[in-house]
């Protein structure tokens, strides 16, 4: 009896420490950054998760930076565990000085973060070709001066503006010879520049040159209104800035013709495996993955990884890439991730060939490759009493009236013949039909529901837009304020800002619009989603437009004629 109970209070302590265990790697909090090397006129993004209660503390890195857009949100996880709570918080974090620089732990609620370093070197712009004492300045960076043909070169256009702005409008035109879009969403950001403190706006464009030579960037412009002040009351001044950008030249290079094919200039390449078995069992599919991370390509630029060659002794399905485009500093990455399943056919040693791909080094103009190291698989013979193992489909089998397949290709067995169970049958149908019945009853309610939330008309001869409930609220979430005005403006039939808010019968959907339009250029990242929230919820249930005056023609006669 004794051994018993000392079993189980031995089996209950292990239990203890397994709970605590467990509640302790639940409860950890970690911090990481966006990037670990910018330079000084760069800002950085600390981000930090949490499952415990309470906001960070960010005192400690007021002595090596200056905080901007703080922001925090908050995730729900189910699992087979229960229900999780996860607080994710970020800041924009802008380095006083050079060097390497510590993030200091943290702490959040009872947990502390753990300490991390941010590489902080030189800038490479020049301040003295930056106005003394202008109100609002212009300038544009290019990531290369010197590029190659079809090469993609990150251009970012930053506005520097002293006091606050009640609209403004940013414009680059495309160049002659070139094709330009716009990345990303516009990043607000505080640097002091000659002894005076500026709000920064940031804007990143995509330029990919089309043919050699030189390539004029025209010159960015800003058209904007400030804010007024006493003396521009006293005086007349309208409050209206004006800014333009130097033009910049760029000195486009062809094509080498040492160059190999396809034509894939970049600034950097690398390979490496994510999934690397050593093992595998004849007739059971072994995964490989494999990772590219390329600077200065974008996805349409990126040709597809190479399918495995491993020969007649195995078959390879290779599933489609998935792909992450970002930016490194002012240069545009990549990340492109594919899966590769390899069915081995017999047992033995299997050497699956490494992948290669060949590109052109931008930086100093040689012809590179980059390729990974061969893997060899120990493959082991099926279990002779195991289940059959699932090979995926064979998309190289023959279709009607083609040739049969090569003998080379995995048989299929056939299923082995049994009774059918027809009473699950016929209850596995019902349960079907129940199930579309329920999905038709559903997809009818929200038709109504959708067609319930379109706009009024507008006024003659302006034709309204109808946009369901859905819609409008994806715009609301997602899209910027350019989108978002003039989508509620075909809503309402009208053109434009001054038009959809003289449309607009509610005032506090008509502020909701001022407020998001004034934190525009604010500079301010945390007010951006204050405005955007409150925009969403002054909009839920659709815009109330002005009725319209306009006498309604229903074809009838009068009851009562005239003269009578």
């Amino acid at each position: 009896m004794s051994t018993i109970s000392t079993t189980r209070r031995w089996m209950r302590g292990c239990c203890w420490l397994l709970l605590a265990a467990s509640s302790w790697a639940q409860a950890q909090t970690r911090a990481w950054l966006d990037r670990e090397q910018i330079s000084d006129g760069e800002t950085v993004t600390l981000n930090i998760e949490s499952d415990g209660g309470g906001a960070p503390d960010y005192a400690p890195l007021r002595a090596d930076f200056e905080l901007s857009g703080q922001t925090s949100s908050r995730q729900m996880q189910w699992g087979t565990g229960g229900t999780t709570a996860r607080n994710l918080y970020a800041v924009a974090l802008s380095p006083r000085r050079t060097g390497t620089l510590q993030i200091p732990a943290l702490q959040v609620g009872a947990n502390r973060t753990a300490p991390l370093l941010l590489q902080v070197g030189a800038s490479t712009a020049a301040p003295a070709a930056v106005p003394g004492n202008a109100a609002v300045f212009m300038e544009t960076e290019v990531d290369d001066l010197t590029p190659y043909v079809q090469q993609s070169v990150g251009v970012v256009v930053r506005l520097y503006y002293a006091s606050q702005l009640v609209s403004g409008e940013l414009l680059l035109d495309t160049p002659a010879g070139a094709s330009m879009q716009r990345v990303g969403e516009d990043r607000s950001l505080v640097r002091e520049v000659n002894g005076r403190r500026y709000n920064l706006v940031e804007r990143r464009f995509l330029l990919i040159p089309e043919r050699s030579g030189p390539l004029q960037l025209p010159a960015a412009q800003f058209n904007g209104r400030a804010a007024g002040g006493f003396f521009d009351d006293m005086f007349g001044g309208d409050g209206r800035l004006r800014a333009t950008a130097p033009t910049r030249t760029l000195q486009v290079q062809p094509q080498p013709a040492n160059a190999a094919q396809p034509w894939l200039p970049l600034h950097d390449l690398r390979l490496r495996y994510t999934a690397a078995p050593t093992q595998a069992r004849a007739g059971e599919a072994a995964t490989v993955v494999v990772e590219a991370v390329a600077q200065g390509a974008t996805r349409a630029q990126f040709p597809e990884l190479p399918v495995l060659d491993v020969g007649p002794d195995a078959q390879v399905f290779a599933e489609p890439a998935q792909f992450d485009e970002t930016f490194s500093g002012n240069t545009p990455q990549l990340k492109l991730t594919r899966r590769y399943s390899i069915v081995p056919r017999t047992p033995g040693t299997l050497r699956v060939p490494g992948p290669s791909m060949p590109w052109w080094d931008v930086k100093a103009g040689e012809a590179r490759t980059a390729s990974l190291p061969a893997l060899t698989l120990q493959v082991a013979a099926a279990g002779a009493g195991s289940a059959a193992a699932a090979v995926p489909v064979d998309t190289q089998s023959a279709l009607p009236g083609e040739a049969p397949p090569a003998s080379n290709a995995l048989p299929l067995a056939d299923p082995p013949a049994s009774a059918r169970p027809w009473g699950w049958i016929a209850a596995a149908a019902g349960f079907a039909v129940l199930w579309l019945l329920t999905l038709w009853w559903g997809w009818r309610r929200v038709q109504r529901r959708d067609t319930a939330t379109a706009p009024q008309p507008g006024p003659p001869g302006s034709p309204a837009v109808v946009v369901s409930r859905a819609e409008l609220r994806r715009a609301l979430e997602s899209q910027g304020l350019d989108e978002i005005i003039a989508l509620l403006a075909s809503m309402g039939g009208v053109v434009g800002l001054e038009a959809l808010l003289a449309r607009l019968a509610d005032p506090v959907q008509r502020e909701a619009l001022l407020a998001m339009q004034r934190v525009r250029w604010s500079g301010q990242g945390g007010d951006v989603a204050a405005a955007r929230q409150a925009l969403r919820r002054a909009f839920h249930d659709g815009p109330h437009w002005q009725a319209a005056a306009v006498a309604e023609n229903t074809g009838l006669a009068p009851l009562y004629p005239s003269g009578s």
